[in-house]
């Protein structure tokens, strides 16, 4: 941790290996506020999990498809019938929540400027970064989304949208009666012991206890503080925070197959024939396999690596002072080969 915050745009570190769901360290570094100030993180402090969120959305959707609430192949328009009747989501009739999980709905993404070409979320966010007070509704983004163009046919081809998972959030509180925080501590949070995991969801609420604070230039150059991210804006897509821990405590979870029935895991976990990026896969220096899942937003970077066979993860998040990830990222790439693989 004290070499990863050492990398450029990198503020402060926190981070904790696990095997079998005990730790093997949890560690920290550089400092809770800019220009090392603040002391230290706590090294099992929260953090900001952003689109990791999704994968923990998607366990409570499949999970109530096992419940017989809803089915794969049921339609966004039956779902949701005001996306129809406002005219928020074009071709909402023939959208499967199957496409919604899997990113290839053609659903245009709300959170970014503009997307990467190669269907990536793209770097500059649609929204004022530091707008910590407007209490957004879900369907308020999905409007942000409805000029832009259709990335694809429905089911055609992955193209990452943010606008999915907020949908599908909407779909999981209107299906059941209660807030997404409620249905994601019921099932997931509350007996996974994940004691320091929530999801926050108006605005000006932050993370709980002592915590790095993350920061990002505004329209002028100036690095502000970001820690207050509206937590309205983030919510089913990737508003979660949570810690080393408990990160790692639903990966193994769901890795191992204890959440969902095998025909639905794969649901998430089989890759298309296009896509790689349903699961990024990696191999660290001393030839081991690993997967990451991770998630960002302004002035956060956080990963999660983790074996085939869920035995051993490693939880890392980095606050940042810059826009550009790609350092920041591959300092993450190190940690990793060092944690999994020490010997090389």
């Amino acid at each position: 941790m004290e070499e990863l915050a050492k990398a450029p745009g990198v503020v402060g570190v926190v981070g904790g290996g696990f095997v079998d769901g005990k730790p093997i360290g949890l560690g920290s570094g550089g400092s809770r506020l800019l220009g090392g100030k603040g002391g230290r993180i706590p090294a099992g402090s929260r953090f900001r999990i952003g689109s990791q969120t999704k994968q923990m959305v998607a366990t409570v959707v499949l999970q109530l498809v096992e419940e017989g609430r809803l089915g794969v192949d049921d339609k966004l328009g039956d779902l949701l019938p005001e996306v129809v009747r406002k005219d928020l989501v074009e071709r909402a009739d023939e959208i499967t929540v199957r496409q919604m999980l899997r990113h290839t709905s053609g659903i245009p993404d709300w959170y970014a400027t503009k997307p990467n070409p190669d269907g990536s979320e793209g770097e500059d966010p649609s929204f004022d970064v530091f707008d910590f007070t407007t209490n957004y509704r879900p369907l308020d983004l999905v409007k942000w989304s409805r000029d832009r163009p259709r990335t694809g046919e429905p089911g055609e081809k992955w193209f990452y949208s943010n606008t999915n998972y907020t949908l599908l959030g909407v779909i999981i509180e209107r299906l059941t009666g209660h807030d997404l925080a409620a249905e994601l501590h019921g099932r997931l949070f509350g007996p996974l012991k994940m004691t320091k995991t929530y999801l926050p969801g108006k605005p000006p609420e932050g993370i709980k206890g002592p915590h790095g604070h993350g920061y990002y230039p505004d329209a002028n150059g100036r690095l502000r503080d970001a820690d207050r991210f509206n937590a309205s804006i983030a919510g089913a897509a990737g508003g979660v925070v949570s810690t080393a821990h408990d990160v790692s405590a639903f990966q193994r979870a769901f890795t191992q197959g204890k959440l969902l029935p095998p025909e639905l895991q794969r649901v998430l976990t089989d890759r298309l024939p296009i896509d790689s990026n349903a699961r990024a896969k990696g191999r660290g220096g001393c030839g081991d396999d690993f997967y990451i899942t991770g998630g960002t937003a302004p002035g956060f970077l956080t990963m999660t690596f983790y074996s085939e066979d869920g035995r051993r993860q490693l939880a890392v998040s980095a606050t940042l002072s810059v826009k550009d990830l790609s350092g920041p990222g591959q300092a993450m790439g190190k940690v990793v080969e060092s944690v999994f693989c020490p010997s090389s």
